[in-house]
């Protein structure tokens, strides 16, 4: 035995050293893995890393600074976790350029979250799926600005495709809405 005291020990190595006790059913040891993978979890170290990775998504918005449309979407991506930095540009034609969005994906407004670009009116859960999936491209666009799609809710919603933006400028269809 060791002349390390019993307080030094952390609660998981001595659970994981309690796992192999010999006469020890297979449940008994699967049960007290588990707890062992409770007590690493919430140590302070694994506590911070798993409270930064519930971080809300940040992401910037351009936008014209009169848009109401855009302002709703923002809102509904904000209700759906992500954070939006907001910068309002009377002309989003640069940005746009910058950006690569062909003049047939166009929207009202272009986001970037992380290395994807977000153009027009792209529901959040595909945002958080296309985060999730990460393919490999340049990212998501409603071009226009179809009734029905979030932040253009009222009338009687249409039918659209989002669409995800590959390297060489191609797309192809990420979703029927």
């Amino acid at each position: 035995m060791s002349n390390r005291s019993q307080d030094s020990i952390t609660p998981v190595a001595l659970i994981a050293a309690d796992c192999s006790a010999p006469n020890m059913s297979r449940r008994q040891a699967f049960g007290r893995a588990a707890a062992a993978a409770l007590a690493l979890l919430t140590t302070p170290a694994w506590a911070h890393a798993l409270a930064r990775l519930e971080q809300p998504q940040t992401m910037t918005v351009f936008k014209s600074p009169t848009c109401g449309c855009c302002t709703a979407w923002i809102e509904h991506v904000e209700k759906a976790g992500f954070k939006c930095i907001v910068r309002d540009f009377a002309d989003l034609t640069e940005v746009k350029r910058t950006f690569g969005i062909p003049r047939a994906l166009e929207s009202c407004h272009t986001a970037q979250i992380g290395s994807y670009v977000v153009e027009g009116h792209v529901p959040a859960d595909l945002i958080k799926k296309m985060l999730t999936d990460k393919p490999a491209g340049r990212g998501l666009a409603v071009p226009g600005m179809p009734i029905g799609s979030p932040g253009m809710e009222g009338g009687t919603p249409e039918r659209y495709q989002v669409l995800f933006l590959n390297k060489d400028g191609t797309t192809r269809v990420y979703a029927n809405r």
